[in-house]
């Protein structure tokens, strides 16, 4: 499952939490490598964007929490669809052989 999160941390001085932010891109790195993170874009002012290739939506719970450990954030969550199904299902509804839901039935007044 594919999910784009966005961070935005507390505001503290940068100064205060330098080591935190270290600590984040320590822990990202082993997520980057294995693939379960796609990408890690630091904001600008703060703040990250991250791509991750999860099994479940409790993999990603667990990975937010950890992350929120380090740095305390709220975070934006976009649950994406991988590029490749989307050109499927566009090229489906362009050919219109998507499934059309049923028609409603009218009512009738006795």
């Amino acid at each position: 499952m594919l999910f784009l999160v966005v961070s935005h941390p507390r505001p503290e001085r940068p100064s205060t939490v330098a080591s935190h932010r270290q600590a984040f891109w320590d822990w990202i790195a082993p997520k980057l490598a294995s693939g379960e993170a796609l990408s890690a874009y630091p904001r600008v002012g703060r703040g990250v964007a991250v791509t991750f290739d999860l099994a479940s939506n409790e993999a990603l719970h667990a990975a937010l929490t950890e992350w929120s450990e380090m740095i305390p954030a709220t975070f934006d969550i976009f649950p994406l669809i991988d590029t490749d199904a989307a050109r499927r299902s566009l090229a489906q509804a362009a050919s219109g052989s998507l499934i059309s839901p049923p028609a409603a039935q009218e009512e009738t007044s006795p």
